[in-house]
């Protein structure tokens, strides 16, 4: 970890949450994929603390935070980053999600629109159903042995694809990194109790036939907040066109889809990634909630229809 990075936990509701924290500035919060810890953003996390204080967690359930058996629904997760938000005296974030990290982000936003000053949204889950055919097997009875037995097996077949990654660099084929970030999941889930929360999550929101739990029927309301959507257009894992569906129902919403990228962009092109993420921020005011606006907002269908407010 380099220098500036802090490595920190604190106890929320008797639970430790382990994250990082660097820079000074205002607050960017980092929420990773599912099976993924904080450690997803390591190639961004350095030039991004150069002008923000940035705070990378481990979910709940992942990395070096405790994995419990509770709630690890969308919400819980959201409540969960409000409260170490408070506890580190952190009122309002810009909020980067990333994936399962995504769909957290977006319940953040929904839940607390005073807190969420801008939304970045990374190949992000919940907005179609559409999903990789091996998550959604992960729902189905008896994938716990199924994880168990890959999970054992993942460290001989992270040493071969470390070799396998070098020359990937060397050609330009980019597609082993999201083989390689699927394994290293795998290898978080040795564990029993990783491999329990991991489970919990993921059948929250995905089901045998793709993603259950939608944003869609809300993401009207993303136009009262700033948004970017990134996407890996090459992404196994969640279609980039997704993005697409975005843009149509968020005309506000800024769309950047990397051409050679998969569902790790900010891995395949952090420069370009910290490029995208910083200069939108520069060019966006943060949002200030407004009640009398929500209302307004929530007063209509999400085709845009205006209704009386009653």
């Amino acid at each position: 970890m380099p220098s500036n990075q802090v490595a920190e936990s604190r106890v929320v509701h008797g639970h430790k949450r382990a994250f990082v924290r660097a820079g000074d500035g205002p607050a960017l919060l980092l929420l990773h994929g599912i099976g993924n810890n904080c450690q997803t953003w390591s190639k961004v996390i350095d030039r991004l603390a150069e002008t923000h204080t940035v705070i990378a967690p481990d979910l709940l359930g992942h990395g070096n935070s405790d994995k419990p058996r509770g709630d690890y629904s969308l919400a819980a997760y959201a409540n969960g980053m409000r409260d170490l938000l408070s506890i580190l005296d952190i009122e309002k974030a810009t909020v980067v999600g990333h994936s399962l990290g995504g769909g957290i982000a977006l319940q953040f936003a929904y839940q607390f629109p005073e807190r969420c000053e801008r939304l970045a949204l990374v190949g992000s889950g919940g907005l179609g159903p559409e999903l990789s055919a091996g998550l959604r097997a992960a729902t189905l009875p008896g994938a716990e042995l199924v994880v168990t037995a890959l999970a054992q097996v993942s460290a001989p077949l992270r040493t071969g694809l470390q070799a396998v990654e070098k020359v990937g660099r060397v050609t330009g084929w980019r597609r082993i990194g999201d083989l390689a970030q699927a394994v290293d999941a795998l290898l978080a889930l040795k564990d029993i109790e990783a491999r329990r929360a991991f489970l919990r999550t993921l059948r929250g929101v995905v089901d045998a036939r793709g993603q259950a739990v939608t944003a869609l029927d809300r993401i009207y309301l993303a136009d009262s907040v700033p948004m970017l959507v990134i996407w890996g257009a090459q992404d196994p894992i969640v279609p980039a066109q997704h993005a697409e569906s975005v843009r149509a129902l968020v005309p506000s919403a800024r769309v950047e889809v990397f051409d050679d990228a998969g569902h790790w962009p900010h891995l395949d092109e952090p420069d370009r990634f910290c490029d995208v993420l910083l200069e939108f921020i520069a060019a966006t005011e943060p949002a200030a909630h407004d009640l009398d606006s929500w209302r307004r907002l929530l007063a209509q269908n999400w085709d845009g229809v205006p209704r009386p407010v009653r």
